[in-house]
């Protein structure tokens, strides 16, 4: 006798949200409702819709503003699912939600390492050299359930977030397949997840990709790459104008002892450390426009 597939409601958005969801549907799980967040214009220009997805595959999607309302608890119990999964959405499930079905989250790092919010930011902020993705049991507490699944992915020394985050993306969906037929056959593996062994980090603001050029040259350039566009990207103020690093790499030339800031060299820009070491910046932004060396020279002339 063929059983009836595994129903399940899946909370997603972002890529991360997209991939995982067909892996669902490639396995033969039926997805009775989608819980997502309305598409935004800022967002999709590197965001893949989910909504897309579930108008294109006939899913019933739902795009409620606050998860604790008693009306999504009241259609999530209607849709009878036998699990509840996570892919990258935005709000804390409560636990009267977590009741209804077993739930599954997918978290962009190798737990318990860099818990919490924008995890693939913090690893390269933090000058990791290996991430990934981790599928675990929901708790209440974040990123905090028995391991599942996990897959791994190198961040190289020149991978910016954005160019990690694809790669967190591709961990997630090898991670949810190869596990899915045991997670359906409710033998998944159950691995614990040792908090005292991991990180926790809050979310990131656009402040906080303020360049401090006193830090050393290695510590700069983490910045810029954990948050470099379509971030908002690590900057700087001289003389009550913002500049905006869009690309940039470790100086190799010599800074014959400047002091630490943006400067010009050779004709070409720099950002000078306190370490004594610089960055090569490739491409300066200033009010949205890429400043040319000459054009920097005659403002960092005028800020003095």
């Amino acid at each position: 006798m063929n059983t009836p597939p595994k129903r399940a409601v899946v909370f997603a958005y972002h890529n991360v949200g997209v991939r995982c969801l067909k892996v669902l549907l490639a396995g033969g799980v039926d997805v009775a409702l989608v819980v997502t967040h309305q598409d935004s214009a800022s967002e999709n220009i590197w965001f893949e819709s989910v909504i897309s997805v579930c108008e294109t595959e006939g899913i019933p999607y739902i795009t409620p503003d606050d998860p604790k309302a008693p009306g999504l608890l009241a259609q999530i119990q209607a849709a009878q699912p036998d699990l509840l999964f996570s892919f990258y959405y935005r709000n804390m499930l409560p636990q009267a939600i977590l009741d209804v079905a077993p739930a599954y989250n997918m978290h962009g790092s190798l737990l318990p390492r860099f818990r919490g919010r924008a995890p693939v930011n913090w690893a390269v902020l933090h000058g990791a050299t290996e991430i990934g993705a981790t599928l675990h049991e929901m708790t209440v507490k974040p990123d905090a359930g028995a391991i599942v699944a996990q897959q791994a992915v190198p961040i190289l020394p020149d991978d910016t977030a954005f160019e990690v985050f694809g790669k967190v993306t591709v961990a997630a969906e090898l991670a949810l397949y190869k596990v899915l037929p045991a997670l359906l056959a409710g033998n998944a593996p159950r691995i614990p997840n040792d908090l005292s062994q991991g990180s926790y980090f809050g979310g990131r603001k656009p402040e906080d990709g303020r360049i401090d050029w006193s830090k050393p040259a290695a510590d700069v350039y983490n910045l810029h790459r954990a948050v470099a566009p379509p971030y908002p990207g690590a900057f700087t103020d001289v003389g009550g104008q913002r500049y905006v690093i869009e690309r940039a790499r470790p100086y190799k030339g010599d800074i014959n002892g400047l002091p630490p800031g943006l400067a010009v060299v050779d004709n070409a820009i720099v950002g000078v450390c306190g370490d004594g070491r610089a960055l090569a910046i490739h491409s300066l932004l200033h009010d949205g426009e890429r400043m040319s060396p000459a054009a920097l020279q005659a403002q960092l002339a005028q800020a003095q």
